[in-house]
């Protein structure tokens, strides 16, 4: 299954790390360093896939995006291989604009973690940006969330 976050325990520890992250000041540029990360997206100039890129990319790591490639007539076998292979080469990898079925064949095969539009508006960790205090505009918080995410899911 995809990294989805919807727990309350998912959505607590995402606030805790979230909240650290506030005052981690330079010492978070380096918490994903060395880290790959793929962005499965038809559209990397979408506004979704910029804010992902931006919040990986302010921890250390380096986003690739790869066109799909797949869609939901896609052979298990296909799915399974192009899942596998991201395995290799990434540490997670973020779906966007991809159908829910799919992207739960891929979190199957993939061996890493796989999240499934983390940063697009209707993701439910959108609404844990609300639970952060300060005067941070709700951009930066949802940039938080996000890193909170990745790090607590590649830890």
């Amino acid at each position: 299954m995809p990294a989805d976050f919807s727990g309350p325990q998912d959505a607590a520890a995402l606030v805790l790390q979230a909240r650290a992250l506030a005052g981690a000041g330079e010492a978070a540029r380096q918490l994903l360093n060395g880290k790959n990360l793929a962005l499965l997206s038809p559209s990397k100039d979408d506004q979704s896939a910029s804010e992902f890129v931006q919040a990986a990319a302010a921890l250390g790591a380096h986003v690739s995006l790869v066109q799909p490639g797949l869609d939901a007539r896609s052979s298990a076998r296909q799915v399974e291989d192009t899942a596998r292979m991201l395995g290799r080469l990434y540490d997670a990898v973020e779906c966007q604009h991809l159908p829910a079925a799919l992207v739960q064949r891929i979190a199957r095969s993939a061996g890493i973690p796989v999240f499934a539009g983390l940063a697009t508006a209707a993701h439910p960790t959108t609404a844990l940006a609300a639970e952060l205090d300060g005067d941070a505009s709700p951009a930066d918080k949802r940039r938080r969330i996000l890193q909170a995410a990745l790090i607590v899911s590649m830890a």
